[in-house]
């Protein structure tokens, strides 16, 4: 099995690279941490980035976990290979370009570019936004996927990911004591469904609405409480049409042998308990 400790970063390929660091710094509240050609990188936490702005297209988009060892990442290697997933070993440019001391990149079975890295770096530089978002780190992922029951196979059985609940086909998955780093969303093609960021409080969660509404920015989902993580919520759209979103409050899992994953029905009741109703594809039925 392979042993993964925590969501790490993505990578969004854009045409628009300045306007996705304004984007970015205005409206989202990340900081830049570094500038590169070609590529702009974002802190929102003690990392030395989460998220990296790169130029290019949709194949440029990759979700990054981290890997205990480096013999872990050869054994990982190993097993992709011979489930049939070819991966790439990062060469030390790309390695650099990542911030990480070695990765592996391959497709999941959808299709999804996934990378698993080590040893991630971390800043002795607190996390300081310009604009005042109450973030407080990058929390998970949502992947899209052509065959939910499939990759939830994928992540549970080749990786160590433990399904916390599942909202109709859909799994929240766990690597660690948080409710979910990693979920999973029946839709038609792979892709990043939405990037998840966790603010403070629900003030926080309140003050971003009024701050996208005022930019004119689409708000598709929200504000609401998932019945899941028992999170509070934001969800909206960013640069290339990625959904974005803030969340607040999420549950943990500490009594873990004696935890059950829960069904939950598919939008909108298992999605918000408030009764706020999703405006993204891939919540919907």
């Amino acid at each position: 099995m392979i042993d993964l400790m925590d969501v790490v970063y993505c990578r969004l390929g854009t045409r628009d690279l300045a306007g996705a660091e304004w984007f970015a710094v205005n409206i989202l509240g990340l900081e830049v941490s570094e500038r590169r050609r070609g590529a702009v990188y974002f802190k929102s936490d003690a990392r030395a980035h989460t998220l990296c702005y790169v130029e290019g297209g949709a194949d440029q988009q990759a979700t990054a976990f981290e890997i205990g060892s480096a013999a872990d990442l050869d054994r990982a290697a190993a097993v992709l290979d011979g489930l049939g997933h070819p991966v790439h070993a990062g060469t030390a440019d790309e390695c650099d370009a990542r911030h990480v001391r070695g990765f592996i990149r391959f497709n999941d079975p959808s299709g999804n570019p996934i990378e698993f890295v080590l040893r991630p770096e971390t800043t002795g530089r607190r996390y300081h936004g310009t604009r005042d978002a109450g973030i407080t780190g990058f929390s998970h992922v949502g992947l899209c996927s052509t065959d939910p029951a499939r990759d939830e196979l994928f992540w549970t059985e080749v990786c160590n990911a433990r399904v916390s609940d599942r909202i109709g086909d859909a799994p929240l998955m766990r690597f660690g004591t948080i409710h979910h780093s990693v979920a999973l969303f029946p839709f038609h093609q792979p892709g990043i469904q939405h990037i998840n960021h966790q603010v403070q409080a629900t003030d926080d969660i309140h003050r971003s609405l009024a701050h996208l509404r005022a930019n004119q920015v689409p708000v598709t989902f929200g504000p609401g409480r998932h019945p899941t993580s028992s999170a509070q919520f934001l969800y909206f759209t960013g640069p290339d049409g990625m959904t974005f979103e803030y969340s607040t409050g999420v549950c943990e899992i500490h009594d873990e042998p004696l935890w059950r994953d829960r069904q939950f029905h598919f939008a909108p009741k298992g999605f918000c308990q408030w009764g706020s109703a999703p405006k993204i594809a891939a919540f919907k039925d």
